[in-house]
């Protein structure tokens, strides 16, 4: 986790850059600073690799003041990903990848091992891409190089300024994806900058808006779309970005909130004949106090059922997602299309069972609301 605290910036010249800044980067996340130039969003970035350093307050990294560590040191356990991509013109793309795992002095079998399956990680055949030039490949390709060259080293935080603006809106487009699908697999701290709403809401899990120095508001995507603070906010955004998302139900208003559930102590017979009642083919698992622990499907029910003395909890699987009420119903759609799931649990307080958004929930939404719309309701 990235934590800075009470930090303030003032230059020689007198000019305040930054101003009483309060920040948590959760790990594991991508944290989207943006706003107007000048906001302050690159010199945050700068503190955290001590390109330049604060006036005031404490920096830290998992609770590690950065201000004690050698900066040298910290630079290169810190992935870094600029607008123009700065790669060497006179090293090959295997040796631009290569070149942070060379300083921290690792084999030429492991460098080698490590950049063939960064480039395969984005696409990139190593055999046709590793003895290139940069000059050899288009914007796009040189970019990705840039980002994997970040992850080369295997850093915990990854620093990327305004990486993408450059490119054209294909290669953009393309690259942000590129970097959502590495994300889930990679699972890095990334602090992101950029001045593109449409991007930030895209890519951040959190989204830290600034202008003049402060912090006007943060929080997740669906957060600031949803409650923007004030009329910069709002103005930021842009009223056709409210207004879609005004129009866009939250899961909360689609789910079914009476979910089909059995206890852990159950015994399979039981759950069989609820299924059966019910007309379900999986039951979600829940404890006396609707706390959510699984789910059990009518494939795991009959391959244990010679087993009288299995319960529910001895065959049922966890959640690897979950979802909560407030998310917007595209963003949804979005995941279970993903996770190619026929349903997502909902909760509250991260493991309290509210509700369950399955396909049909989904459709008898948009088929109350196609009527609504032909009829003249809406």
């Amino acid at each position: 986790m990235i934590q800075l605290e009470g930090i303030n910036k003032t230059f020689d010249d007198g000019s305040e850059a930054l101003k009483d800044i309060n920040l948590h980067c959760n790990t594991g996340e991508i944290t989207v600073l943006i706003g107007p130039s000048g906001c302050g969003k690159t010199t945050t970035m700068k503190l955290l690799n001590r390109l330049i350093n604060q006036s005031e307050g404490k920096i830290y990294f998992d609770d590690k003041d950065i201000t004690n560590m050698n900066p040298v040191e910290l630079r290169r356990g810190i992935g870094y990903v600029i607008q123009h991509v700065g790669l060497f013109p006179h090293m090959t793309i295997e040796k631009n990848i290569g070149v942070v795992p060379r300083l921290l002095k690792w084999d030429d079998d492991r460098i080698k091992t490590r950049v063939n399956e960064l480039l395969n990680m984005v696409g990139l055949d190593p055999d046709t891409y590793g003895q290139r030039y940069p000059s050899e490949l288009s914007g796009g390709q040189q970019q990705r190089i840039g980002v994997i060259r970040a992850l080369a080293a295997e850093p915990p935080i990854i620093l990327m300024d305004e990486p993408f603006s450059a490119l054209d809106p294909i290669s953009r487009e393309q690259l942000q994806d590129e970097l959502i699908r590495l994300q889930k697999n990679i699972q890095k701290t990334i602090v992101f900058v950029t001045h593109d709403m449409d991007e930030a809401l895209k890519i951040a899990d959190q989204i830290v808006l600034m202008k003049d120095g402060v912090i006007v508001q943060q929080g997740t995507p669906e957060e600031i779309l949803r409650h923007p603070a004030d009329d910069f906010v709002k103005d930021f955004i842009g009223q056709k970005r409210l207004q879609q998302v005004q129009d866009i139900p939250t899961v909360g208003e689609v789910m079914n909130e009476k979910p089909v559930t059995i206890a852990p102590g159950r015994g399979l017979a039981e759950a069989m004949k609820v299924m059966e009642n019910k007309r379900v083919d999986s039951l979600i698992v829940v404890d006396g106090n609707n706390t959510l622990e699984g789910y059990i499907t009518v494939y795991d029910v009959t391959q244990a059922f010679d087993n009288e003395d299995q319960r529910v909890h001895d065959i049922m699987h966890t959640f690897r997602h979950t979802i909560h009420t407030d998310l917007l119903l595209s963003n949804a759609i979005r995941m279970m299309n993903e996770l190619q799931t026929p349903y997502l649990p909902v909760v509250k307080d991260e493991s309290s069972l509210v509700g369950v958004l399955t396909r049909g929930s989904i459709v008898g939404h948009i088929g109350t609301a196609y009527s609504s719309i032909k009829e003249g309701v809406v």
